[in-house]
């Protein structure tokens, strides 16, 4: 085919040289990153991060929580747990990487908000606009005729049936043709930036809330105290705001740990079915009163939440030294280790003479032997409590200053006299009996305190209590809500305009309905039907 008389043909450009693009430079460079951070897209994407960024904390103990769970994991996975340590995988929520997605999600957000609730702002200060020449166009699209009919009443009722519907009406006129121009469903769009916003109001809280936050906790033995200083916690994890003044006084005892396990349903046969500790409180310029701590059941004193995290047995020891002087005498607690409470502690008795002495014991609620000879708890009551004990001479490591652990043992300048490679087999006792240590170096008894005891047991329970404060958590609490509450109304309330448009014809008028909707509304078809039908129905009952 042949080319006009009036084609012009562009020569190409020279060869080496192409288009040119200008240079964004520094500014635009950073105009350019902002606009890509400040994206829906990237705060989405920085959320999904959030998220999976905080799987690690559930998956590893975390020291703020669990500090036992983290030394318990260095003596399972002694090469593990320092490559975890190293990456901050047990402090995830206080690491340099989860506080860099958290700030630049904060930063996100609020690029995005700001400018969309100015926009935002303006539209509900805009009016509908004007009614489109040709509504046929439109994908939801309804006509009908009207005898006896006039156009001005016509569209007062429109307005009238509209505006009932929750919609922002406007009247237009144009060339002869009354019509009404209506909208609805700027509450989507509220809802979205309540939910972003919330979201904000969330970081906002965790973050400051966080830093005046602190939890601690301890470990109490049935009759023993708990006084509210620092000192007295086994471990505390403070905020960055943190104040030792601000932590009310007060002191509680533990007065009983109840603990009951199931004997009847063979399926869940010793488990436990229910744990309490019973304690009297003493706070400051009030009487003392008792009250209980449950599981999930948190005590409130002063503020603060006292949870119930944990409990075990505490076998009470009394040791004596080769003099005959008592060197060491209280209740241990024993760490539990499986689901019998089969349980590990570490005894340490550094005013023994006349070298200090060391044991690592394994307690056994309901004890039985296994065809290797070994023991094993078959139950977590106490219905055959057997108590086994290696006995370590020499050094403990702790006469220097440096801190141990109490449910730790370092062995390296002591030597094994009971138990193991010793020669000797391990010390096995029931409540009431003692043990004569080889050498003449002393004795070991294990009291029975069903004297002392409050429920007349032998050994004593302890309770592993959490005690928590943060002032954040109603906050967080009231813009979680709003998060629902704007998710809810974004994905469920639908945005649309609709139009309806009277013209004059002979003996009458001929109405036309219609919509558009911002977005998917599979309901839009339906809803301008229903208003042609309504409306239909209110200028029948006026012509009757």
């Amino acid at each position: 085919m042949s080319r006009p008389s009036d084609h012009h043909e562009t020569p190409p450009p020279p060869k080496g040289e192409g288009i040119t693009q200008p240079s964004l430079g520094i500014v635009g460079y950073l105009r350019f990153f902002w606009r890509q951070l400040t994206s829906m897209r990237t705060a989405l994407v920085l959320l999904l991060l959030l998220a999976l960024a905080a799987i690690p904390g559930s998956l590893v103990p975390q020291r703020s929580s669990d500090p036992n769970g983290v030394t318990t994991y260095y003596q399972d996975h002694p090469d593990l747990a320092p490559v975890l340590d190293d990456l901050q995988l047990f402090d995830v929520f206080g690491s340099v990487w989860f506080s860099a997605i958290y700030l630049l999600l904060f930063v996100s957000l609020i690029g995005c908000v700001v400018p969309r609730t100015l926009h935002h702002l303006k539209a509900l200060r805009t009016p509908p606009p004007k009614t489109p020449a040709r509504l046929s166009r439109l994908e939801a699209y309804r006509s009908s005729s009207v005898e006896g009919a006039d156009a001005a009443s016509a569209m007062e009722s429109a307005r009238t049936l509209l505006r009932k519907a929750g919609y922002r009406v406007r009247m237009f006129e144009r060339a002869g043709e009354l019509s009404v121009s209506a909208e609805r469903g700027y509450l989507r769009e509220t809802g979205n930036l309540v939910f972003h916003t919330a979201l904000i109001g969330v970081l906002v809280s965790v973050g400051i809330g966080g830093g005046f936050a602190y939890n601690g906790q301890k470990v109490v033995v049935e009759g023993g105290p708990f006084v509210n200083v620092l000192n007295d916690y086994d471990t505390f994890s403070p905020g960055r705001f943190f104040d030792e003044g601000a932590l009310p006084p007060y002191r509680l005892i533990v007065d009983d740990f109840d603990a009951t396990y199931e004997t009847e349903n063979v399926n869940a046969f010793g488990f436990a079915s229910g744990f309490r500790a019973d304690v009297t409180v003493h706070e400051e310029g009030r009487e003392a009163y008792e009250a209980q701590v449950r599981v999930n059941d948190p005590l409130n004193i002063m503020g603060l939440d006292t949870y119930l995290t944990g409990n075990g047995y505490a076998p009470h020891l009394t040791v004596t030294d080769a003099d005959g002087n008592i060197a060491f005498t209280g209740a241990v607690p024993f760490l539990p280790q499986d689901a019998n409470l089969t349980s590990l502690g570490i005894v340490k008795v550094p005013d023994a003479l006349p070298e200090q002495i060391g044991m690592r014991g394994f307690f056994y609620p309901t004890a039985a032997e296994l065809e290797s000879g070994a023991l094993t708890s078959t139950f977590p009551d106490l219905l055959n409590p057997v108590l086994t004990l290696n006995v370590y001479t020499g050094d403990l490591g702790i006469d220097d200053g440096t801190p141990r652990s109490v449910y730790s043992l370092n062995i390296e300048e002591m030597t094994e006299i009971v138990g193991g490679d010793s020669g000797v087999d391990a010390i096995r006792l029931q409540p009431g009996e003692s043990y004569d240590l080889p050498g003449g170096r002393g004795t070991v008894t294990f009291d029975s305190m069903a004297e002392v005891s409050p429920d007349g047991e032998s050994v004593l329970r302890f309770a592993s209590l959490d005690v928590h404060y943060d002032p954040s958590a109603g906050w967080v609490l009231l813009f979680v809500v709003l998060v629902i509450a704007g998710l809810i109304t974004g994905l469920f309330v639908p945005r649309r305009r609709v139009w309806v448009k009277a013209v004059e014809e002979s003996g009458g008028i001929r109405l036309e309905y219609a919509g558009l909707a911002r977005g998917d509304d599979p309901g839009l078809d339906r809803a301008v039907g229903d208003l042609a039908e309504r409306h239909a129905q209110s200028l029948r009952v006026r012509l009757d």
